[in-house]
């Protein structure tokens, strides 16, 4: 059953020339298109060619089917938050409540500029949410997440590092989307992530003082 999963999300291939390379990415544009406008569940194929300007066929050359398509949008965002998470926590020329911050600030912010393509995902997610390449993606930004807890609370056991980390991601994700699902101004997002972080460096404040 896992590996039927498995090839049921992946690309059939990978572009090798320019050409290729072109097509890919205007089905993958169009796609972006299609989910925010029409939503998860009037998300097809057919949509999509027809939006890329191609045929279907063409299109199953590289995804063959709807979920292999909204999984690799999924897997590049969760790639560019994998880049943002390492990019900001891993920056030791800065203490780790003020990388917290910034991530705070920069994943709100990101957030709010991609609502309506992160919402669509999120409700595609039954399609893909338990295959191996998600799990992985998933594991990946949990290793950067883990590391940055080491840092943030050198003395504190293992236990309380993982659940620390557990909670900050799961809240920043969670209240994150539902705050942007409205249109939200600059001065709104600042005051937002401003509080949010505030919350999570009083929080591993206090863990460290335990």
């Amino acid at each position: 059953m896992a590996d039927r999963r498995s090839r049921s999300v992946s690309s059939r291939k990978q572009p090798q020339q320019a050409r290729s390379t072109g097509l890919v990415t205007a089905i993958l544009d169009a796609a972006v298109q299609v989910l925010a406008k029409e939503g998860a569940q009037r998300f097809t194929t057919a949509r999509v060619a027809e939006r890329a300007g191609v045929s279907v066929g063409s299109l199953y050359q590289y995804f063959p089917n709807k979920a292999a398509i909204l999984f690799r949008l999924q897997s590049d965002e969760w790639r560019r938050t994998s880049e943002m998470l390492r990019g900001i926590l891993a920056d030791r020329t800065k203490p780790p409540p003020t990388r917290l911050r910034a991530l705070v600030h920069a994943f709100i912010r990101s957030e709010c500029e991609e609502a309506a393509i992160r919402v669509a995902l999120s409700d595609a997610a039954p399609l893909y949410r338990d295959a191996p390449e998600a799990q992985e993606a998933r594991a990946a930004g949990e290793g950067i997440v883990a590391a940055f807890m080491r840092e943030a609370l050198p003395k504190a056991s293992d236990a309380t590092r993982a659940l620390a980390g557990e909670l900050i991601a799961t809240t920043l994700s969670e209240v994150g989307k539902g705050f942007s699902e409205e249109t939200r101004s600059e001065a709104e997002i600042a005051a937002y992530a401003d509080a949010m972080a505030d919350m999570f460096c009083a929080y591993l404040a206090e863990l460290a003082r335990r």
